[in-house]
């Protein structure tokens, strides 16, 4: 700790404060009280839309949806009071909240509703990760004051998670491409914070609560949201006083357990780390037929014990820790160096001279890029790789600082999580989903994703994701490693956070009840 302390001496020389005293007026005018304020060692941050954000930490504080999840993950009212589905049309009618405006001023209306999701289901332009969720829909209408309906063209289980989608401003995004527009990076939403400044020299965005907010006001005034991109920075932060929340790494966390000034704050998460391979690329279009093997030449445990400092499980389904996954029949690789050999024999793999083995004149040689200043994600690789090697397999690490999938890269060091609905992983698995940037394709896979997504009964549909996971076990996309804990460190100063839901990628969510936390420095 003393390193690090001395590290920070010569690599932060403004502290947030004095950062923030520069930003702007608006800055200004709480600068000389930051009693009330959290100071949050955040993600980077490109873009704050819900409609294109893969992490929806600052979205769903900026911005409401219909629905909202509740502490267990359930969808429950937001900006609707109520809805009621009718089975035979089905349609989905919301009651809407008429005391709703924007964070500019401008009235929330119904219109607000039926253009974010015409854009969903309408805009060609639209790029966004998350279009597959709303494929099923065939109209939106509003039958009567204060009232939309949601038409849907087959049943989808999974509707009531997808209508949590935070509602963008129509007055400031229509006529525009939502992909580029400036709205992007000036947010306007309805939701419990709004946004007042993004300092990108600073590496800062500033909220302040919603005093107009239609429910409870939160408790805290501000936050100022630090987009920090190195792991080890987050923990010199909070260190040194500059942050009174960031999640961290397993190691990084466990040198804040029981010192003086600091809470460990531990979440379930349903995040794991996988190397994805890409099927754009000719190496798995050939040899995709050996990834499932890789695992019997992987110590995850190991992995999780020296990297994850023990945080973590074995991962072996990538809807393992969801309520609908754990199918322990997919649970088909242990760790086994024999049985490796042997399938690979089975596949016409054979060692060459180095002792990498071949196939068709072919090296099973393939190359991961893994994202230079995560370190965590740098450690998992290098010790996959290190144990691959000694298999047999030489997977190259090429770190960059940001993906590149035009590259040719054989792959990616992936995070990905499913931490309420199954059918979260529809858009990722599906051939041809819109975040399928893998381009993974199985019929078996695409044919249970979409029987499970179309089925209403909940113990049926539980079959049909553990029919899904074995069948993914046998022909995956990734050579899973590893499910993480959300460690979170703040001050002994915050209190209320919520360790009842479930995380996801990154852990996100943890501001999930913000409005209940307090804050006394």
């Amino acid at each position: 700790m003393k390193t690090m302390c001395k590290k920070l001496k010569a690599g932060f020389a403004a502290s947030v404060l004095a950062l923030a005293l520069m930003v702007s007026g608006a800055v200004n005018a709480f600068a000389d009280d930051m009693a009330n304020t959290l100071v949050y060692a955040g993600e980077n941050e490109d873009t704050i839309n819900p409609i294109l954000n893969n992490h929806q930490e600052l979205p769903t504080i900026i911005f409401s949806g219909l629905l909202k999840y509740d502490a267990k993950g359930n969808p429950v009212p937001d900006l609707a009071t109520a809805y009621t589905y009718d089975e035979k049309t089905m349609t989905y009618t919301f009651t809407i909240r008429d005391n709703v405006t924007w964070h500019d001023g401008k009235p929330f209306t119904l219109d607000d509703i039926i253009f974010t999701y015409t854009s969903l289901t309408k805009d060609e332009r639209l790029t966004a990760s998350i279009l597959s969720n709303y494929e099923d829909i065939e109209s939106i209408t509003s039958p009567a004051p204060w009232q939309i309906a949601i038409k849907m063209k087959r049943c989808n289980a999974a509707m009531l998670d997808n209508f949590t989608i935070g509602i963008i401003p129509k007055h400031l995004f229509e006529g525009q491409d939502i992909n580029t527009a400036p709205a992007n990076h000036t947010p306007v939403g309805t939701g419990r914070y709004k946004f007042i400044e993004w300092d990108t020299a600073g590496g800062m965005i500033i909220l302040e609560r919603n005093e107009k907010y239609y429910d409870k006001v939160p408790n805290i005034e501000r936050i100022v949201y630090k987009t920090v991109a190195v792991e080890s920075t987050k923990a010199l932060m909070l260190q040194s006083g500059e942050a009174d929340l960031a999640w961290l790494n397993a190691k990084y966390a466990e040198t804040f357990k029981g010192k003086a000034g600091f809470k460990n704050i531990d979440f379930i998460t349903a995040d794991y780390r996988s190397a994805s391979m890409d099927f754009k690329t000719e190496f798995w279009q050939k040899n995709g037929d050996s990834i499932g093997v890789l695992n019997y030449a992987v110590d995850k445990q190991a992995i999780i014990n020296s990297v994850l400092n023990k945080e973590g499980v074995p991962a072996y389904s990538p809807i393992q820790l969801n309520a609908f996954g754990g199918n322990k029949k997919a649970d088909i690789y242990p760790y086994d160096l024999a049985k490796f050999a042997a399938e690979m024999e089975k596949l016409g793999w054979k060692k060459d001279a180095q002792g990498i083995y071949e196939r068709n004149g072919q090296k099973f040689s393939f190359t991961v890029q893994v994202r230079d200043y995560e370190e965590e994600r740098i450690d998992i690789a290098n010790i996959l790789a290190r144990q691959l090697k000694d298999a047999g397999v030489d997977m190259r690490i090429v770190p960059v600082t940001r993906f590149d999938w035009k590259a040719g890269y054989n792959g990616f060091l992936a995070g990905f999580a499913v931490e309420f609905d199954p059918d979260g992983i529809y858009k990722d698995f599906v051939t041809g989903a819109s975040d399928n940037t893998m381009h993974y394709s199985n019929a078996e896979v695409d044919e249970l994703l979409k029987k499970g997504r179309a089925t209403a009964n909940i113990d049926e549909r539980k079959a049909i994701y553990h029919a899904f996971e074995e069948a993914y076990a046998k022909h995956p996309g990734h050579l899973l490693v590893a499910y993480l804990h959300g460690n979170y460190v703040s001050t002994d100063k915050l209190d209320g956070l919520n360790t009842e839901r479930v995380l996801g990628h990154h852990a996100v969510g943890v501001m999930w009840n913000i409005e209940e936390w307090t804050l006394s420095k």
